[in-house]
């Protein structure tokens, strides 16, 4: 039993060690976005507890809450804001490149906008 326990412990080391290597994401974080032509910079406060993203991005209305996910080198978040009186929802889909950089797509859906961003940690 205690050899199929050490085993068992053994093989699963790999992956913990790999989730253990992910950063916090937590902290403030540059996001430049460029959407159909249109660029824009704005500081979001990112908050990680577990696989769990929360925090805040500045909007028309005041402060955004988002909510979000990390899976391993993945990041997404989403938040509703306003964009001339309408209520719009920017989602963003990006990769983990650093522990200070995280690049993908983001998408407005009520203007079927797509575009980039680079989010670049804040030191």
């Amino acid at each position: 039993m205690k050899k199929l326990l050490l085993s068992f412990l053994l093989a699963s080391s790999p992956a913990i060690l790999s989730a253990a290597d992910t950063p916090s994401l937590s902290g403030t974080w540059q996001i430049h976005n460029s959407i159909a032509g249109n660029e824009s910079d704005r500081p979001c406060t990112f908050v990680q507890n577990g696989s769990d993203l929360t925090g805040t991005c500045p909007s028309e209305g005041g402060e955004a809450k988002l909510t979000g996910k990390v899976e391993d080198k993945k990041v997404t978040w989403t938040y509703k804001s306003q964009y001339e009186g309408a209520p719009i929802t920017v989602k963003y889909d990006g990769r983990l490149e650093s522990a200070t950089k995280i690049v993908g797509t983001v998408n407005v859906p009520e203007y079927g906008a797509d575009g980039e961003f680079t989010a670049t940690l804040s030191k």
